[in-house]
């Protein structure tokens, strides 16, 4: 069968091609790719090319499949699997497998080494370790794009469990975080901050009392109120903030007096920048823990910590990046609950968009870039749908669509626009 993919060939070197895909073997399976959500890891990789510690170092001769964060359907099983996968079944993929004796070690992963099973591509061969390591994971919940946002709102559910706390003479941590506690979202309104707050206020089993989210940004944190609210947040037992630290004289203190002076059992920090983790270890409480969550470009990014309330007040850090094979399974069971990922979501593309916008990325405002590859359409903000339906009836229908949602992508509108993409030419 035929696939069109984009695939890394070297250092910012992404190409949109189409080629053959080998005939799959009896432990493996031939699936459809319907979306794909471009995340900065992508971005990453794409600059890094082979540096990259995920990236084979030959792929100039043999070129990966680039994408993690994607949904489809599958189409042939091998008989291996036969009896726990049929075609017609819906999938998303935990991409972070984590095996030994992968192609480039214990780091392959999906979407960045291997040459037929990528995010951004009309078809791939799902090979059989994905398989083997439980990574191949059911979607029974409606439309595409849920499952497609499942891996980045694992790694906000994996920052969640891998906070920690400690008891007064004893070594054993307890794991999570604090149920009716306070947290603290700093730099909180991009895209992975949202997935964050979502999932915060739709836990079942676990939440703070107190939820306060920070940005210097006033317009997205307008949004990120409007999309998850006070309200509702209230309505679930949280007592929800949001506080624009760069219209505040001295953050530190008022979060602090926020918290009602005794600081935040948990902070975490969604942006690489030194004031901001500096900020967040002033404003833990006793015993509390820092999570580090947002990957820094750098090898030699550092921050100033405070030792003494690290000796004297407990305090300490923990850093993730990624969520594993359950936490994915919890996003999706989440969604399946009624937990809608949309807010994510704030531009859509056909495939033709992807190469420029993985590469520029950082440089695109907005949310998470949602790409489905069996379309052509040039990457396209929500926002935007209206003006661009003055001439063209599918963009004003689909203005009309998020407007009735909230001003947010939704099933409705995938559906719409899966059915009618062949007129936005």
């Amino acid at each position: 069968m035929k696939t069109k993919a984009v695939r890394l060939y070297g250092k910012d070197d992404l190409r949109l091609e189409e080629f053959d895909l080998p005939a799959i073997k009896d432990n493996e399976i031939l699936a459809k790719v319907v979306s794909d959500s471009i995340c900065m890891s992508s971005y990453k990789a794409a600059h890094q090319g082979p540096e990259h510690k995920r990236v084979p170092d030959d792929c100039a001769v043999n070129p990966v499949i680039i994408g993690h964060e994607f949904a489809g359907e599958i189409i042939e099983v091998g008989s291996k699997w036969a009896k726990e996968f049929k075609p017609g079944d819906k999938f998303s993929i935990q991409p972070a497998m984590n095996w030994e004796g992968g192609p480039v070690g214990v780091l392959s992963a999906p979407g960045y080494s291997y040459r037929f099973i990528g995010g951004d591509a009309t078809y791939v061969v799902i090979p059989n370790e994905v398989m083997e390591h439980g990574c191949l994971l059911p979607y029974k919940g409606e439309g595409f794009y849920p499952a497609s946002l499942s891996e980045p709102l694992s790694c906000v559910i994996g920052a969640m469990h891998a906070c920690y706390h400690t008891t007064p003479g004893s070594y054993v941590h307890q794991m999570e975080i604090k149920d009716g506690g306070k947290m603290a979202l700093l730099a909180g309104v991009g895209p992975m901050g949202l997935a964050c707050i979502n999932y915060v206020l739709h836990r079942e089993d676990r939440r703070p009392a107190l939820f306060v989210v920070t940005d210097i940004d006033q317009a997205r944190l307008d949004r990120a109120a409007s999309l998850y609210t006070r309200e509702y947040a209230a309505s679930r037992g949280i007592d929800l903030r949001y506080v624009n630290t760069g219209a505040i004289e001295n953050p530190v203190a008022a979060l602090r007096e926020i918290s009602g002076g005794d600081g935040y059992d948990e902070v975490v920090v969604m942006a690489p920048v030194p004031a901001v983790v500096e900020q967040a270890d002033d404003i833990l409480a006793f015993d509390g823990c820092l999570n580090f969550f947002s990957g820094p470009g750098r090898a030699d990014f550092k921050a100033p910590f405070n030792f003494y309330n690290v000796h004297y007040a407990m305090t300490h850090v923990v850093g993730t990046s990624g969520g594993n094979t359950d936490d994915m399974k919890e996003a999706l069971y989440y969604m399946g609950k009624g937990m809608d990922p949309a807010g994510l979501v704030t531009h859509i593309g056909g495939i033709n968009a992807t190469i420029e916008t993985t590469l520029n990325l950082p440089s695109i405002p907005g949310g998470k870039k949602l790409i489905y590859n069996h379309i052509t359409m040039p990457l396209t903000a929500i926002a935007d749908f209206a003006e661009k339906g003055k001439t063209n009836p599918v963009y004003a229908r689909l203005a009309e669509i998020c407007a009735a949602h909230n001003g947010l992508w939704s099933v409705e509108a995938e559906n719409y626009l899966l059915a009618n993409a062949g007129k936005l030419q």
